[in-house]
């Protein structure tokens, strides 16, 4: 399964992640956490993300990039779900396999990430990156959606399908965890 831990602050004001998730909505065995509409108040229920990520074979972090970083409620969810003696440390095995890929949206173009003493989008991914191999998870190639302030329908349109394209890859290179889940709910509803 893949879970999308989706962190946008004003999910019904993007047009930009509104369109990533309307291109994979139809994949099956995906699903989808928008932690704002979950959390309202913050208040992030430990557990059941533990539960939800558990489940999944690929965990995905969707978001805006906003002033070069996650939005607050994926930083929170990160220092509270990522528990040490669960996603790391002695005992914390609850990660180790897993696939993980950053699915980020930029507002400005890629020439707006070389600023500073090491100009790189790629040096913005190291953080998340470097989290995920902690808690013993395989790094994706990242996706970004470049430009979404002033990208038109035809931009937008190529980068779904182009993040839709990755998911389907993913699971057409592990297809024993798509078949899994197909033998498991032929196993419920049969």
């Amino acid at each position: 399964m893949i879970l999308i831990i989706y962190a946008h602050p004003y999910p019904r004001h993007s047009h930009a992640n509104q369109r990533l998730l309307q291109g994979i909505k139809d994949l099956p065995d995906v699903k989808i956490r928008s932690l704002y509409d979950l959390y309202p108040d913050f208040s992030i229920d430990i557990k059941a993300e533990q539960k939800a990520v558990e489940e999944a074979d690929l965990v995905v972090f969707q978001h805006p990039l906003q002033w070069y970083g996650l939005p607050p409620m994926l930083k929170l969810w990160i220092d509270k779900v990522l528990e040490h003696g669960w996603a790391y440390g002695h005992g914390g095995e609850a990660l180790r396999g897993k696939g993980f890929l950053w699915a980020v949206t930029t507002g400005g173009n890629e020439q707006h990430f070389e600023l500073g003493s090491h100009p790189d989008f790629a040096t913005l991914a190291q953080p998340v990156e470097a989290t995920a191999l902690y808690c013993g998870m395989k790094w994706q190639p990242y996706f970004t959606l470049h430009n979404t302030f002033t990208c038109d329908e035809v931009s937008l349109n190529a980068g779904a399908k182009a993040y839709r394209q990755r998911l389907i890859d993913w699971q057409i290179a592990h297809p024993t965890v798509l078949v899994d889940a197909q033998t498991a709910e032929g196993e419920v509803n049969g």
